[in-house]
């Protein structure tokens, strides 16, 4: 399969971010609250402080025990929404077992979500009316876009743990013009699967999605981040296998990760604007 290249896309968004900060003489700060120690949420984390950073964002991040009250993680949210310094907030999820992941989402203040998933903000983006898309949503239609796959008429298939994830996805790919199927990776119907023009994947296991599950030609998502006990972050994908089936696949690392921390960057400058009238 053919790699979509999401370094280059992010390098892109990434260097005009910074060309844009630069020209505006603003310096935006994002806040992060990290709960747990979940690897993968770590590993963005870390990649998003250095992506901030590099581009002039300041960064605020809070990394708390997995047993913090979420009282505690709401008032830290209160801060930030009163504080006038800050102009993105970031709740990185998952959230460890036992916190109201809804609930925390909901205390930002809309108008400083940096992810887009405040349940204002999904609504408007649902309603075809939001104009600020959760990173990751847009940095898998971009990526579909870098290759020759045309989303109108085509049929997707979306593989996912969580419907938060995934609906937005699905009414995004319908408003492209996409016949889209969702399960869950422990309900796929695979006739469904092998007909996708358009496949994507996020379950969080190593080595999931297999050549014999889709069709030759399709365009290939992988959201996974899988840490291996030898330390190697991998994807949902069985990439080796795909290496010579006909079609594209985002690979991981190198995908949907670093284009997602670009669009986050994007998502923040758009947010600073806004807050100073630009």
């Amino acid at each position: 399969m053919q790699r979509i290249d999401g370094k280059s896309l992010a390098a892109a968004i990434r260097d005009n971010v910074k060309r844009e900060m630069s020209t505006l003489g603003i310096r935006p700060t994002l806040a992060v609250l990290l709960v747990g120690e979940d690897p993968a949420s770590h590993l963005y984390v870390n990649l998003k402080e250095k992506a901030a950073n590099e581009a002039g964002i300041a960064t605020d991040i809070r990394r708390l025990p997995a047993d913090t009250p979420d009282e505690k993680l709401k008032s830290i949210i209160a801060s930030w929404n009163a504080d006038e310094t800050v102009d993105a907030i970031l709740v990185q999820l998952p959230l460890p077992p036992g916190h109201d992941s809804d609930a925390l989402v909901a205390a930002m203040d809309p108008r400083k979500d940096a992810d887009g998933f405040h349940p204002e903000n999904m609504r408007a983006t649902l309603s075809g009316v939001g104009t600020l898309f959760p990173p990751v949503h847009e940095s898998i239609l971009r990526l579909i876009g870098a290759t020759d796959v045309v989303v109108k008429s085509a049929s997707a298939t979306i593989i996912a743990n969580s419907d938060t994830f995934a609906e937005p996805l699905a009414h995004l790919l319908r408003a492209g013009g996409a016949n889209v199927d969702i399960f869950s990776p422990d309900d796929v119907k695979r006739d469904r699967v092998a007909v996708a023009d358009i496949v994507v994947v996020a379950v969080g296991r190593p080595k999931f999605l297999d050549p014999s599950m889709i069709k030759p030609g399709a365009c290939v998502i992988d959201v996974g981040t899988n840490r291996l006990p030898d330390g190697a972050v991998v994807g949902d994908v069985d990439a080796a296998r795909f290496a010579d089936v006909p079609g594209w696949l985002s690979p991981v690392p190198g995908g949907v990760g670093p284009l997602t921390v670009a669009l986050l960057l994007k998502n923040v400058l758009t947010l600073a604007k806004r807050r100073r009238g630009l």
